[in-house]
C-alpha cells in the first residue's frame, strides 16, 4: 500500500475527540495539553470513565401508537357493524382501521410531540372527523350498503381510545418531566445568547432547562442569572471543542443549543458538532424561524446545503371548509342550547341599567372589511362619550383602549366582563360567516387605522369568539404580546388547533383571570 501525503491545513488543534488532526507546533501541543488539565479540574467533578452525560431512553413507540389506533377503531367497528347485521362487516372495519391509521400518521401523531403547540389530546378530534369525511367519499365511489348512521355510531370508540391514549400520553410526560429535563448549555455570541436565554426562561410548557451559556466573542451577555462556565474565541480556535465539553460537563448539560452568528457558522459549528457527538453530547441548533410550527417545515439537502422548505399558511382547502362548517354549526347548537341563558341575561342587562340591552360595534373582519359585531351591553348607555375624559388613564400600550376599572362598567356588566358571557352574542356573527369561532379578536376602526403592515396581518382570517390571546391571559397581556399570538394563530392556524383552543377557553372563562 502507497503512503498517502496529508496536506498542510489551517487547523492546528483538536476538532474531535476520535481520529482528529493534532496539532502541528510545540507551542500548540503545550496549549492545548494545557487546556485539557484545565478541564480535568476540579471543578468539573465527574468519573472519566463516565465523562459523557447519559442519553435518554426514547419514550415514544410510534409502532405502538399505531397498533392502538388501528385496534382500537376496527375492533369496536367490526363489533358494532357485525351486532347492526351490516354487510361484510370485517371488510368495512379493516378499511376504516387502515385510513384511520394512515391519517393519524399522515398528520404526525405518532411523531413525538412538540411542546407548546396548541391541539393536544384534541387533534383527535379533528383528524375523525376528516375520517368521516374519507369514509363517506369511499361509500359513495365504491356505492356501499351500509347504514351511515350506523357507521358513524362504529367508528365512534376509535375517537375515544385515541383521546383516552393522547390524554395518558401527556400525563405519563407531565409526570416524568422532573427526570426527562433537557439540560441545556447555550453556544453563541451575547446576542443570540440573550435572545435564546429569555425565551425559554419565559416559559414553562417545553422540557429544556437552561444551565449555563459560553459566549462567543467578547462581548458580554445582557441576560442575568445565567453561569458562564467559558469563553469561546472570536474566531476559530484550537480549544473551542474542549471548551464547550467542559462546560457541558461541569453543569451536567446533555445538550449543548448553538445560537449561530458571523462568529459561529459553517465550517467552525461543523467542526464543534464533531467533538460533541464524539463525546455523546447531543447538539441542537437555533433557527432563526420563529412563528412557525414544525409541522409546516420540512427539512431536504442540496448540493450540500440544508434547506427548509416552509409550507404555507392554511388559506383553504377541505381544512377551511370544514373550519366554515363547524363555526356554523357550532354557532347554532350554541345558540340553541344557550338560548335560556342568553334571555336570562338579556332580562339582567335590561332591568339593571337605563339603555338597549345589546351593544352594536363596527369592527373591522377579515380583509378589513367592516361589520357590525353584538355584544351584550356591559357599560353605560353613553360610554363612548365619555371615552375621550379617561384616554389618559388607558392601562395598556399600542391601540388599544382598557381600564382595569373602567367607571363606564356596570356592576351587571362586571361579572358579564369577567365571564366573558358578554361575548355570546357573537355567535350570530358566526352563523352570518362574519366571524369564526376561534381567531384574533376583531379591532376597531380606529385601532385598525393605526396597524402597521405585521399587525395588519391580524386581518388575514376571520376574527374569532375565542383565540389564543384568550386562553394566555386576555386583557393582561401587552399589545406586541397579542399581536406575537394573533400572529401565530394567522400562520399556523389548522382544525385541531381550533379543537384545543376551544377546550382550553373553558378553564380561561372558569379562571376569569385578565377579563375587565
Amino acid at each position: 500500500m502507497g503512503h498517502v501525503e496529508i496536506p498542510e491545513t489551517d487547523i492546528s488543534g483538536p476538532v474531535g475527540l476520535r481520529g482528529a488532526p493534532r496539532p502541528r507546533t510545540a507551542a500548540s501541543r503545550n496549549r492545548t495539553a494545557a487546556l485539557e488539565q484545565l478541564w480535568r479540574a476540579p471543578t468539573a467533578e465527574r468519573d472519566p470513565a463516565e465523562r459523557a452525560p447519559a442519553r435518554r431512553k426514547p419514550g415514544h413507540h410510534p409502532s405502538v401508537g399505531a397498533l392502538t389506533d388501528l385496534i382500537g377503531l376496527a375492533g369496536p367497528a367490526w363489533l358494532l357493524l357485525h351486532l347492526g347485521e351490516q354487510p361484510r362487516p370485517w371488510l368495512a372495519a379493516a378499511v376504516a382501521g387502515a385510513v384511520w391509521t394512515g391519517l393519524r400518521g399522515a398528520r404526525g401523531r405518532y411523531a413525538d410531540p412538540v411542546r407548546g403547540e396548541p391541539g393536544g389530546a384534541f387533534g383527535a378530534l379533528g383528524d375523525w372527523l376528516v375520517l368521516l369525511g374519507i369514509l363517506a367519499v369511499l361509500h359513495a365511489a365504491a356505492g356501499g350498503s351500509v347504514d351511515p348512521a350506523t357507521a358513524v355510531a362504529a367508528v365512534a370508540p376509535g375517537l375515544l381510545v385515541a383521546t383516552a391514549v393522547e390524554g395518558l400520553r401527556r400525563w405519563a410526560r407531565t409526570a416524568r418531566r422532573g427526570r426527562a429535563v433537557r439540560r441545556v448549555l447555550l453556544v453563541g455570541e451575547a446576542a443570540g445568547l440573550d435572545r435564546a436565554a429569555e425565551l425559554l426562561n419565559s416559559r414553562t410548557d417545553h422540557d429544556y432547562r437552561l444551565v449555563a451559556a459560553i459566549p462567543v466573542g467578547p462581548a458580554r451577555p445582557g441576560y442575568e442569572g445565567v453561569q458562564v462556565p467559558g469563553r469561546l474565541a472570536s474566531a476559530p480556535a484550537d480549544d473551542d471543542v474542549t471548551t464547550v465539553l467542559g462546560g457541558a460537563y461541569a453543569h451536567e448539560a446533555d445538550l449543548v443549543l448553538v445560537a449561530p452568528g458571523p462568529q459561529l457558522t459553517g465550517d467552525r459549528l461543523r467542526r464543534l458538532g464533531w467533538g460533541l457527538h464524539d463525546a455523546g453530547v447531543a447538539l441542537s441548533v437555533v433557527s432563526e424561524l420563529s412563528g412557525v410550527t414544525a409541522g409546516r417545515v420540512r427539512p431536504v439537502t442540496a448540493a450540500g446545503l440544508t434547506l427548509l422548505h416552509i409550507a404555507p399558511p392554511l388559506r383553504g382547502g377541505p381544512q377551511g371548509v370544514l373550519k366554515a362548517a363547524l363555526d356554523r354549526s357550532g354557532a347554532l347548537f350554541g345558540l340553541l342550547v344557550l338560548s335560556p341563558l342568553l334571555l336570562a341575561v338579556a332580562l339582567c342587562v335590561r332591568f339593571s341599567s337605563r339603555g338597549p340591552v345589546f351593544h352594536r360595534q363596527v369592527r373591522q373582519g377579515q380583509h378589513n372589511r367592516p361589520f357590525t359585531m353584538w355584544k351584550f351591553r356591559t357599560m353605560v348607555a353613553d360610554a363612548e362619550a365619555r371615552k375621550e375624559q379617561l384616554t389618559e388613564d388607558n392601562e395598556v400600550d399600542g391601540p388599544l383602549f382598557k381600564m382595569r376599572r373602567d367607571p363606564r362598567v356596570t356592576p351587571v356588566g362586571r361579572t358579564l366582563r369577567r365571564t366573558s358571557i358578554d361575548e355570546l352574542p357573537q355567535l350570530f356573527n358566526v352563523l352570518l360567516g362574519q366571524m369564526s369561532l376561534v381567531g384574533p379578536r376583531p379591532p376597531l376602526p380606529e385601532e385598525a387605522s393605526r396597524y402597521d403592515e405585521r399587525e395588519h396581518r391580524r386581518l388575514a382570517v376571520k376574527p374569532g369568539l375565542t383565540g389564543l390571546w384568550q386562553v394566555s391571559g386576555r386583557s393582561d397581556l401587552s399589545w406586541q404580546e397579542t399581536v406575537s399570538l394573533d400572529l401565530w394563530y394567522v400562520d399556523n392556524w389548522s382544525v385541531a388547533t381550533d379543537m384545543g383552543l376551544l377546550a382550553r377557553t373553558v378553564r380561561a372563562v372558569t379562571d376569569g383571570r385578565g377579563a375587565y
